[in-house]
């Protein structure tokens, strides 16, 4: 009984630096030029002849990345219908397609391979759910206040978003 306490003893410490070790290079694996609340400026899918801006030539949205690996973003068209009758629950079927092709937002945990300038990102909750539980890996490239993040829609389209970092807001 005596050597087994004395083997968890043992155990418990050096379980105890393996975690730390872990949480360490988790936490390493976030790029600080990334954090922080960005303004989307542009999304646009396709090239050439092909290239449209989904959520037109004024999208809205923002896209917030924190330094523990936690992301949030949300875009939508600048013109999504109002609900007439005031109520979500009772949007039309016109005014709920509009908005539902018209806005995403999603949010979750992230990881950054540094060296290759990828961020992956694990969706767990989204307005579209068939984006719940998957991962996405995308490109990024930072240059002063603007990021540009690179990635592959799922209809197989090059989908390129443009941001800038979001300035101070006071109340």
């Amino acid at each position: 009984m005596k050597s087994m306490l004395a083997r968890l003893a043992m155990a418990v410490p050096l379980l105890s630096l393996m975690m730390l070790a872990s949480v360490g290079a988790a936490l390493a694996q976030i790029d600080n030029a990334l954090v922080g609340a960005w303004t989307i400026v542009s999304v646009t899918a396709g090239e050439g002849d092909n290239k449209t801006e989904p959520y037109g030539a004024d999208v809205k949205g923002t896209q917030m990345f924190d330094a523990g690996g936690r992301f949030a973003a949300v875009v939508t068209r600048s013109d999504l219908p109002k609900v007439a009758a005031n109520n979500r629950e009772k949007a039309t079927a016109d005014e709920s397609q509009k908005i539902v092709h018209g806005s995403i937002g999603y949010f979750g945990s992230y990881t950054v391979d540094a060296a290759n300038k990828t961020m992956t990102v694990r969706i767990e909750g989204a307005t579209f759910p068939n984006w719940v539980g998957t991962s996405q890996t995308r490109s990024y490239a930072i240059a002063g206040d603007e990021m540009t993040i690179s990635a592959t829609s799922s209809s197989a389209a090059a989908v390129k978003i443009v941001l800038k970092r979001a300035g101070q807001k006071t109340m």
